[in-house]
């Protein structure tokens, strides 16, 4: 499976304009099977829902996710802010050319006051696409393992981690991602914004990591199932997991 990790700097509040940034940087790209892109690509991370997050059902973001997979015959991960009936909710999407996932981000980043805005999720979310049975994940969730557990969310290959993670906690990023790779023998498929808003800076810091640790070269990598398959019967770590 080919995996291209699309990290930008994110235009504060306008989802056509991030839209043509994305649109760029595919075409600039050779072709993969899976798209990744930012926590809340298309607006920057915000709180103030009323003036952010748009309507699902007629969200702009979420109409160009559907239209791109379905012209690149792929699937497009990332999160939007999205009102949905009476509630707001930061909405990790996974979208392939038939269908629409989605896992509503369980931990709130309560520092940040994203937890009196936002609606939590409540279950892990595990999507399949060309042969990878893949948990979704948003930001914050990175620093709590119990709730990614591989087994207690399900048994999967690889996590996507979408964020806005600022610079300032870049080495705690860097870290916890590797962690979880190594922790539940998997990929870890990381995307986070680069530039500013209003209150943090960005580095990126994107990384497909392997499921012993080690960091893929570049933002374009080949992943291969029967190398996980391999190296996990090899090192049978998750037979022993509590």
């Amino acid at each position: 499976m080919r995996v291209s990790l699309l990290e930008f700097d994110i235009v504060w509040g306008q989802p056509r304009k991030n839209i043509l940034l994305v649109e760029k940087m595919m075409r600039n790209r050779d072709a993969a099977d899976l798209y990744i892109l930012p926590e809340m690509w298309a607006t920057g991370f915000a709180v103030d829902t009323v003036e952010i997050a748009e309507d699902e059902t007629s969200s702009t973001a979420l109409q160009w996710m559907k239209q791109i997979a379905k012209e690149r015959q792929c699937a497009i991960s990332g999160s939007l802010a999205v009102k949905v009936g009476d509630n707001y909710y930061n909405r990790h999407y996974f979208v392939t050319p038939n269908s629409v996932s989605f896992y509503d981000k369980r931990h709130l980043f309560s520092y940040g006051h994203e937890d009196v805005h936002y609606t939590r999720g409540e279950q892990p979310v595990i999507v399949n696409w060309q042969g990878f049975r893949i948990l979704l994940q948003t930001c914050y969730d990175l620093r709590f393992p119990v709730f990614s557990r591989y087994g207690r969310a399900g048994k999967y290959d690889a996590i996507i981690y979408v964020a806005n993670w600022p610079e300032k906690r870049q080495m705690a990023w860097e870290t916890l991602l590797r962690a979880r790779a190594i922790e539940n023998m998997c990929y870890v498929m990381a995307v986070n914004r680069t530039g500013q808003d209003t209150k943090c800076k960005y580095t990126g810091g994107s990384a497909i990591i392997d499921l012993l640790g080690k960091t893929i070269n570049g933002l374009s990598s080949d992943l291969s199932l029967e190398e996980l398959r391999l190296t996990r019967n090899r090192f049978r770590f998750l037979d022993d997991r509590d």
